[in-house]
């Protein structure tokens, strides 16, 4: 099997200029980067903006690297707050220009999507008010998204407001569909908390997917591992991958592994491509029992909220 685009985040690289960085995932032989907004690394909020995207996206073409625009700094917008303020908080402003800023950055380096996620609920806000936060809030994300072209990929993620498929299925509807409203899936949250198993996860949503994370993961814990250190088995998800018809990018998502990342990157796509080259063959994906933890039907896995969020 061939076809897939292999990514890395840029997330993963924290400790590199982001010259550095995008010069080593492309020496790697990856296709493509997942192009997190930070401090160091195209700061949105920074001074001369436009002369820096300009740099950046010579950079990748001079490199041959496509991109998406991730949005999951920790503590680029409050220096206190891991990834506050979000859309749920009483004073999302700041989140909601960070995130007019990262689809205009987007349509400058012509992005193949800006992924973005809900936010974890304030304890001080309850669930309806922040459902009711999340949808308004979106909206204008979607008509910004609209307005420049660019797909955006709503992420689920465990812990938060959004945090499985069946809750991105609800925000889209709330929104009405929108066509550039598309889905960020991340493969190893499918173990962390989905009921059914990843290659039907993948199956199931393929007609919506924009953007795609890979990292392995363990069932009802949400950490990012590498690549074998987890309990996903990948030649079936690599198959779902390419039997859904995805084109886009599928990027390394390894937040934590800034201190080995040239190692870490060089042997995450050694391992994707032997996964690749034993994907079964073309056809249906079986639909088996979800584990035993997630034995109330189709209800995910309970995932604290303290957990990782990246």
């Amino acid at each position: 099997m061939t076809g897939l685009r292999f990514g890395y985040g840029t997330n993963g690289f924290a400790n590199h200029r982001l010259d550095d960085a995008l010069a080593v995932i492309a020496e790697l032989g990856y296709t493509g980067v997942a192009l997190t907004l930070d401090h160091d690394h195209l700061d949105p909020f920074a001074p001369e903006l436009a002369r820096r995207v300009t740099r950046v996206a010579d950079r990748l073409r001079d490199l041959d690297l496509a991109v998406v625009i991730e949005t999951g700094a920790r503590y680029l917008l409050d220096p206190w707050h891991k990834h506050a303020p979000t859309l749920l908080h009483d004073e999302p402003a700041r989140r909601i220009e960070f995130l007019r800023r990262a689809v205009a950055i987007g349509a400058d380096l012509g992005a193949e999507a800006v992924s973005f996620w809900a936010g974890v609920r304030p304890a001080d806000v309850p669930e309806p008010t922040a459902w009711e936060r999340l949808v308004h809030h979106t909206t204008t994300v979607v008509a910004a998204a609209d307005a420049a072209g660019v797909p955006l990929g709503f992420e689920p993620e465990p812990g938060m407001l959004v945090q499985t498929i069946a809750d991105w299925r609800r925000l889209r509807d709330a929104l009405g569909a929108p066509p550039r409203f598309g889905l960020t899936l991340d493969i190893g949250h499918c173990r962390c908390l989905e009921p059914a198993p990843v290659p039907q996860c993948v199956a199931e949503v393929a007609g919506d997917l924009v953007n795609v994370q890979i990292d392995d993961m363990r069932r009802g814990v949400h950490e990012h591992l590498e690549f074998g250190t987890g309990e996903i088995d990948f030649p079936p998800v690599l198959r779902a991958l390419a039997d859904g018809g995805y084109r886009g990018l599928v990027a390394v998502e390894l937040p934590r592994h800034s201190h080995a990342a040239p190692t870490v990157a060089a042997e995450s796509l050694a391992f994707l491509r032997d996964a690749e080259r034993r994907a079964p063959e073309s056809g249906p994906h079986p639909t088996v029992p979800a584990p035993r933890s997630a034995a109330a039907g189709s209800a995910a896995v309970p995932v604290p909220t303290t957990g990782e969020h990246e």
